[in-house]
């Protein structure tokens, strides 16, 4: 069997709940060889006996020794891998697929992120902080649907608190309590009040979010070739075996999960049947 089809064994070092159906886990390589990736990839995660399932790296690609992945639980294996406690082990296969591009010096980086979206843009935030004085503004634009349902809310709070980071948040509906901006992600992009001759946008979110974050930047003069997206859908063997994730001439696992917005774009705006 060839090495990237070989799940490696790792073993469940903790975990914390993000939301009600959502948990992050950190992995340690039971062999003690820490998986390097970077910004954007992804790796097969296996549940023993379950099955496998893609799922983006959302740690700190400078701390690899944690293999750090959030999950959501919706199907049989990601319900398995939430279930998952410290001590447990899980397959892990990768990394694979195209990583967030790294922006050129001096470049303003918008991040644009809804619900579980941060998750894939968090390595990318993490390199984009480890390098801080390449950039000039770095500014993270978060959308959930409510409240309880954002993600990594202890480092919200955090990066909040930066002099270096600009963050806005955003939710669709707010429950009580809620004293932060209600309304939908591209909103956020219309109040930042960007340089379009300077703005490279990575974004990660649902393909509706996506589509109008996009058309929202371009509405600003941003070059859509200085938009670059992640999409995860229908993945399944990682390495353009299956053809499950065929979306055009592309498959998503090998071609992307990264891409250019003028690569992809004409896919993502035809109407499923």
């Amino acid at each position: 069997m060839s090495a990237s089809l070989a799940p490696t064994p790792f073993r469940v070092d903790s975990t914390r709940r993000e939301t009600e159906d959502t948990w992050t886990l950190d992995l340690v390589a039971e062999g003690g060889e820490p998986l390097r990736f970077e910004p954007g990839q992804f790796t097969m995660l296996y549940a023993f006996g379950v099955g496998e399932v893609p799922i983006s790296v959302s740690g700190d690609p400078a701390r690899p020794q944690t293999l750090v992945h959030t999950v959501r639980a919706v199907g049989a294996v990601t319900r398995a891998v939430c279930a998952a406690g410290a001590g447990d082990r899980l397959g892990v296969r990768g990394p694979f697929g195209r990583a967030w591009p790294r922006p050129a010096a001096g470049t303003d980086v918008v991040f644009v992120a809804g619900g579980l979206g941060l998750a894939p843009l968090r390595p990318a935030i993490y390199a984009a902080l480890e390098d801080r004085e390449r950039h000039g503004r770095v500014i993270v634009l978060y959308g959930g649907r409510a409240p309880e349902q954002l993600l990594y809310r202890e480092q919200l709070d955090a990066w909040r608190e930066r002099d270096d980071l600009e963050l806005a948040v955003t939710v669709d509906a707010a429950g009580e309590g809620w004293r932060g901006r209600v309304g939908v992600v591209p909103g956020l992009l219309e109040r930042a009040q960007l340089d379009p001759q300077r703005s490279v946008v990575l974004a990660c979110g649902p393909e509706v979010m996506m589509r109008f974050s996009v058309d929202a930047a371009v509405a600003l003069g941003i070059d859509p070739g200085r938009v670059f997206v992640s999409l995860e859908r229908n993945m399944r063997c990682a390495v353009g075996h299956c053809g499950h994730c065929q979306l055009g001439g592309s498959f998503v696992c090998r071609d992307g999960p990264v891409f250019a917005w003028p690569e992809i774009a004409p896919q993502l705006r035809v109407a499923e049947r």
